[in-house]
């Protein structure tokens, strides 16, 4: 069964959420190493989550306008 729009763009989100946790708890223990490249890594999935929340959005922002 095909995921729908809002579901992927909530687990995107919630992936980028984990990402941003993880990152910290690594900060929290020292490994400032694992801490940057989850950071990196949070940043890439949250750019993802908005990239695809705005396509998703699209259509309903081209019929408002009609």
């Amino acid at each position: 069964m095909p995921q729908s729009t809002h579901d992927r763009t909530a687990e995107l989100h919630n992936l980028a959420a984990h990402a941003h946790t993880a990152a910290a708890v690594a900060h929290e223990k020292g490994d400032h190493r694992t801490a940057h490249e989850l950071t990196r890594l949070a940043h890439e999935q949250s750019t993802r989550a908005f990239d695809h929340s705005r396509e998703s959005l699209e259509p309903h922002a081209v019929e408002a306008k009609q």
